[in-house]
């Protein structure tokens, strides 16, 4: 497993997101951006980016994620802050 598949594996599930992918091996870090994660509660958010990789985690091929998730606005808020 590399980044790349593991971001095509997020588009895959949330088309409507932009993905950020850095890692190797099992482990990665996850940046997703979308108007979908809009007033959901952070579990709940972090619940759509695991659905996507939901297999890849019961196979050992995805060990460890860390997931960071923003919305348009506050993706561009942060980028200019």
């Amino acid at each position: 497993m590399d980044a790349a598949t593991v971001k095509q594996l997020l588009q895959n599930h949330l088309d409507d997101c932009e993905f950020h992918v850095q890692g190797e091996g099992n482990h990665y870090d996850i940046i997703a951006i979308g108007d979908v994660f809009e007033g959901l509660r952070p579990v709940q958010k972090q619940q759509l980016v695991y659905g996507a990789l939901k297999e890849c985690i019961a196979d050992g091929s995805v060990h460890a994620v860390n997931i960071r998730t923003f919305t348009p606005e506050q993706w561009q808020a942060r980028s200019n802050g």
